[in-house]
């Protein structure tokens, strides 16, 4: 009887001390387990907070994208064809379409009625097509039909005529011609050369005429590679434009860079320092309005030939629909607009001679 009994105690014995050892891990356990407890009762409002946060900005972004763009300035390139052959030059004669005439005049219609306030009209070179034409009844509709406040055009000038202006001047606000250099050589090296043909005493002509036919009287400037150590302040002062805008040599892939392009551009190019080391020594001019490459890419509601909005968020130009087809509110969407950095960089100003109070 007793070697039956022996094993029993023996067992007795060693369940006692596990249950001792047992009792000592519960002991050591409990802490833990309420500690983790509460840090999971507290993290999960959090948790929830930063979902419903994360939610929020989802939606709030969702919200932006659904928010019209208004396309209160617009420029429209209606035809990619030049006379002139800039080195540089980011919108190139890729096609030689141009707009009937009515078709333009409905798309311009869709625009002013989603808000559009000022038109500029771009190229290429915009008097090139039907001997400036074309050009001249769009800123006649644009300024009587439409009643815009402000009408403008952007050209190289070389084929501006005074009979232009005498039809047509009334019309115009704001003329910019693009003038790289005071130095003919440098124009030549640019691409601006034009045979005999001086472009900076064409310059000067065009001042007189706006001055004239009481057109504002703008120039635009690439700063690059051949012009980036040039003073101008002389020459600048003494055509006294209303605005001086200065654009820092930009690379678009497929226009003046990559393999199927029409321009290399990559000569021209010009760092950020010494794009600010130009702008610094013509710091005195008051008129000047600077533009980087950064301000310049995505700040611009650029309509094609088509009219397309041209996007240009990935270094190149990706067209939406054509507001012909669907509307200015949809292709709109696809235009990758900063109006952000519209406003921060000027591009909303004076911009009616009705209210520019000039001394002619």
């Amino acid at each position: 009887m007793m070697w039956i009994l022996m094993p029993v105690a023996f067992a007795r014995k060693l369940l006692s001390v596990f249950r001792q050892q047992l009792s000592s891990l519960w002991w050591t356990l409990v802490p833990l387990f309420f500690g983790l407890r509460a840090t999971f009762w507290l993290a999960g409002p959090q948790r929830r907070q930063q979902q419903q946060g994360k939610e929020s900005k989802d939606e709030k972004q969702e919200e932006d994208d659904n928010l019209s763009t208004t396309p209160s300035s617009v420029n429209y390139h209606f035809t990619r064809q030049c006379n002139y052959k800039c080195g540089f030059c980011f919108h190139t004669a890729t096609t030689s379409f141009v707009l009937p005439l009515e078709e333009a005049k409905r798309g311009l219609l869709l625009l002013k009625d989603a808000g559009m306030e000022k038109i500029n009209f771009s190229g290429g070179e915009p008097f090139i097509h039907d001997r400036g034409e074309y050009l001249g009844k769009l800123v006649k509709f644009c300024k009587v039909e439409l009643q815009l406040p402000s009408v403008s055009i952007v050209s190289n000038g070389s084929l501006i005529r005074e009979k232009w202006f005498k039809n047509y001047g009334e019309y115009l606000d704001i003329l910019a011609i693009s003038c790289d250099s005071f130095d003919e050589q440098v124009n030549i090296l640019i691409g601006r050369g034009q045979g005999k043909k001086n472009h900076v005493e064409n310059l000067q002509k065009l001042r007189t005429w706006c001055r004239d036919y009481r057109v504002a009287f703008k120039i635009n400037s690439v700063v690059n590679r051949f012009n980036v150590e040039e003073d101008m302040n002389e020459q600048i002062r003494a055509l006294n434009p209303v605005r001086w805008k200065v654009f820092q040599c930009l690379i678009i892939e497929g226009e003046n860079s990559g393999k199927d392009a029409l321009r290399e551009a990559e000569r021209f190019v010009v760092s950020d320092e010494e794009f600010e080391r130009f702008l610094d020594r013509h710091k005195e001019i008051s008129c000047l309005v600077p533009e980087s490459n950064q301000k310049m890419k995505d700040s611009y509601l650029i309509l094609d030939e088509y009219m397309r909005f041209l996007n240009c968020r990935n270094g190149r130009k990706d067209p939406s629909k054509s507001i012909l087809d669907v509307g200015v509110e949809a292709a709109i969407k696809f235009s990758g607009f900063d109006e952000k950095m519209f406003l921060k960089r000027g591009g909303k100003y004076v911009w009616s001679k009705a209210d520019l109070k000039l001394d002619w």
